[in-house]
């Protein structure tokens, strides 16, 4: 495998793991805030050219910012296939909002991080644009080293974090946070002072990261980040621009939130995966992956690219697997029309083999398989399976271990 390919498997496979992260438009993160009384921009969503010119008159502000609500980053860079240049613009002019937003809405938007297609924008966000005289960074997260939440801040905001600590580490500050107390009226405090933020501001500053943290509880986050957070010259602390990572493990009693996550712009394989607690990734090539586990699905991978083929997805089975769930797996791997093979890489510790083998005749014979099927099993109730795939009369071929299997989808592949 070259090493792009290895890398690029690397960051999905860091990006699924535990599951497809929660999808939130910059509109909805921004009124979590609000309702915790965080200080944000004042601001209206729509839907329609009508609807934004409405909202830009009720906003009365100064200066008016539109905008289109997509998850790709890049927005300010991008074209419209309506002929717009920039799905980020500033106005004085309210009726301005409303003629950009109809060059905005029911139009695909395409920036370095959308398909080239692009991504139709449904929504569009109206704010109020202030300016900001100063940036500073703050976050609140989970962190190991002290078990529990942490806040950091620097007076350097506005900018890639990482370059401030690697250049300048002395202008990151952290305080550990006791998860019974919450943040003190003294850490808030010197957190505000650490960051810059002096007389009047640095209570306000104070104000607004205690909020923060109330609102890191209540949704259950794992990190709150706000890049910047910023003071107006008019003497005002505002969040500007944040970013909120959430535990999936609380989505039994977060269904509110968990309910706004937006899935448009997502594979809908991948999506369609996450229903059934599947793990799928889509790839170039055209030989499906079905394993168990992210780290023997890299192996698998590699292995097919060092034996001249190359994998057209993979597919992460997990542990606690249902014989539903290998039905569900095959269906997916073959509504992608690039695979012209399968292979099966199962190493069953907690995954009973036989499961995975009564799913694979079944999806077989109710799938009517039109591709070749290469199955490699090794583990729990091993025996067990290999005697349900031989005498299920099916086209399966067997491999001894992984090398043997890929070579083995490689060839089936060169016959056709």
């Amino acid at each position: 495998m070259t090493s792009l390919l290895f890398m690029s498997l690397c960051f999905q496979l860091v990006r699924v793991s535990p599951r497809r992260w929660l999808n939130l438009q910059e509109y909805q993160s921004k009124k979590l805030m609000q309702d915790s009384g965080v200080t944000v921009q004042r601001f209206f969503v729509a839907d329609t050219a009508s609807e934004a010119l409405e909202a830009a008159k009720r906003l009365k502000a100064k200066e008016i910012v539109l905008k289109a609500q997509i998850l790709a980053g890049g927005r300010g860079k991008g074209v419209f296939d309506s002929g717009l240049k920039g799905g980020v613009h500033l106005t004085k002019d309210p009726a301005v909002v409303g003629e950009l937003a109809g060059k905005m809405l029911g139009f695909n938007l395409t920036t370095k991080q959308t398909p080239k297609e692009g991504v139709k924008v449904k929504t569009v966000m109206v704010a109020e644009a202030l300016d900001i005289s100063r940036e500073t960074y703050f976050a609140i997260l989970m962190d190991r080293s002290c078990n529990g939440p942490m806040m950091v801040g620097s007076p350097q905001g506005g900018v890639d974090i990482e370059e401030v600590a690697s250049s300048t580490p002395e202008l990151i500050f952290k305080e550990v946070i006791d998860i019974f107390e919450g943040v003190r009226d003294d850490q808030a405090l010197r957190m505000a002072a650490n960051l810059g933020f002096k007389g009047p501001l640095e209570r306000q500053a104070a104000d607004q990261i205690k909020r923060l943290y109330d609102l890191f509880l209540k949704v259950d986050a794992t990190q709150v980040e706000v890049n910047p957070l910023g003071e107006t010259p008019e003497g005002q602390v505002v969040c500007f621009d944040a970013k909120i990572n959430f535990d999936d493990n609380a989505e039994f009693r977060q269904k509110a939130v968990f309910a706004m996550d937006d899935t448009a712009e997502s594979d809908p394989l991948e999506t369609e995966a996450a229903k059934y607690d599947l793990k799928y990734i889509g790839l170039d090539g055209n030989i499906a992956c079905f394993v168990n586990g992210a780290g023997l699905a890299m192996a698998t991978c590699d292995i097919i690219d060092l034996h001249g083929g190359k994998p057209a997805n993979f597919l992460d089975l997990g542990g606690g697997v249902k014989e539903n769930q290998v039905y569900v797996a095959f269906k997916l791997l073959t509504a992608d029309p690039k695979v012209e093979a399968i292979l099966v890489n199962i190493f069953g510790g907690i995954v009973n083999c036989a499961i995975i083998a009564n799913g694979i005749t079944k999806a077989c014979r109710e799938l009517e398989l039109k591709v070749p099927l290469v199955v490699r099993l090794e583990g729990t109730n091993v025996q067990e399976a290999k005697r349900i795939l031989s005498e299920s009369g099916l086209p399966i071929t067997s491999a001894s271990d992984l090398d043997d299997a890929a070579k083995k989808a490689v060839a089936a592949i060169a016959k056709k």
